[in-house]
């Protein structure tokens, strides 16, 4: 059980506040003591499930994010294939800016795709350590800066977005549900903490963080995403859960040119443009940084393997994360060539074909309002 696996990080209030409206979830008192040890983890690939006719059926998903402008995309891609996903939810998370802004930003999405169908929950509004570092310098004030997108008319959902994570996979079949983690995995994390017991139910998490062979894009060895909150990635790692990881090595070779975005914007629709505003906006950080021809779209990834897996290439590997130094925080220690015994943990993806990824992507937007 994870209470034994996680020694350090077990000891947390009882319940979190359940009126999400307040956007402040009560924050968790952990005590301070060295990272629990290594766990080796069952190496599982959840089933293939089919229908009768023998195609394949929807996978049922809840999208875990904190709504910049490549969430958001990731989102409107995901509701945008409707007969490979069934979105059961979305829910914020504090990252990229804070809590209560991020679950504004994903009813904005939810309702720019005329899906309001979809429930959006708030999560934990800080890390499960750490003070919460956000990115307004890449993703602007309100985190979705480039397009005028108007105030949300749709409603947070007044349960806490963690307790209906654990509700939903208890009440769900074993292996049902994906968690499709875009932002730190702080809400993720205290899933697993909560409810030991879901571990085994969970399909899959598929999560977009960390860095190999790319260093990292916040300090030089971490990724964002990991770096805002290294103890909950730490804990997902060591769940035991099947995941499949979606790193800076991958999302910097689906590269926005200005070409594709260009092409996003032709499709003509409210959608199309909006992302073509979005983009236009958060490329500039990454195209003055990096001095490449586009800037890396980053979650979206998570949902296009999702779709179509053979776009992307990698292989199991072991990775672990590094929450004791201040220097290298929030690492992603990945044995990508098998140096050490540690047993695998991850499906690591080290590579994807843009052009595919952007031919996935164009056609599926173009089936949004």
């Amino acid at each position: 059980m994870l209470v034994t696996i996680f020694p350090s990080y077990t000891k947390y209030s009882a319940k979190p506040a359940h009126n999400a409206s307040t956007l402040v979830p009560t924050f968790v008192n952990f005590i301070s003591t060295p990272a629990p040890p290594v766990h080796k983890v069952r190496q599982q690939t959840p089933p293939v499930r089919k229908g009768i006719d023998n195609t394949t059926m929807t996978r049922k998903i809840i999208i875990d994010t904190d709504p910049g402008q490549d969430d958001a995309v990731a989102i409107l891609l995901a509701l945008a294939s409707p007969k490979e996903l069934e979105v059961a939810a979305i829910v914020a998370v504090a990252g990229n800016v804070g809590l209560r802004q991020n679950a504004i930003n994903a009813l904005k999405v939810v309702e720019l795709a005329g899906r309001t169908d979809v429930p959006v929950f708030a999560g934990y509004d800080r890390p499960i350590r750490r003070k919460l570092v956000t990115a307004e310098h890449v993703h602007g004030k309100t985190g979705l800066d480039g397009p005028d997108l108007a105030e949300p008319q749709i409603k947070l959902q007044e349960q806490h977005g963690v307790d209906f994570i654990i509700e939903t996979i208890r009440n769900a079949a074993s292996k049902e549900i994906t968690i499709c983690a875009l932002g730190p995995l702080t809400n993720v994390a205290m899933a697993l903490l909560r409810a030991p017991d879901i571990a085994p139910k969970i399909g899959e998490i598929v999560l977009m963080g960390g860095a190999c062979f790319e260093g990292g894009n916040i300090t030089p060895s971490a990724e964002f995403n990991f770096y805002v909150d290294p103890e909950a990635a730490d804990i997902v790692m060591r769940s035991g859960v099947e995941i499949t990881m979606l790193p800076l090595d991958v999302t910097h070779r689906i590269l926005a040119t200005g070409e594709r975005i260009q092409a996003i914007k032709n499709i003509g629709n409210n959608t199309g443009r909006a992302i073509y505003q979005m983009l236009d906006f958060s490329e500039r950080f990454d195209l003055e940084k990096y001095q490449w021809l586009g800037a890396p779209v980053h979650d979206p990834c998570v949902i296009a393997w999702l779709l179509e897996p053979e776009i992307f290439s990698g292989r199991k590997i072991n990775v672990e994360i590094e929450v004791t130094s201040e220097l290298t925080r929030g690492m992603s220690v990945a044995d990508y060539w098998g140096v050490t015994s540690r047993t695998p943990n991850v499906n690591f993806i080290r590579d994807g074909d843009a052009e595919r990824f952007y031919q996935l992507l164009t056609e599926r937007l173009s089936r949004l309002p």
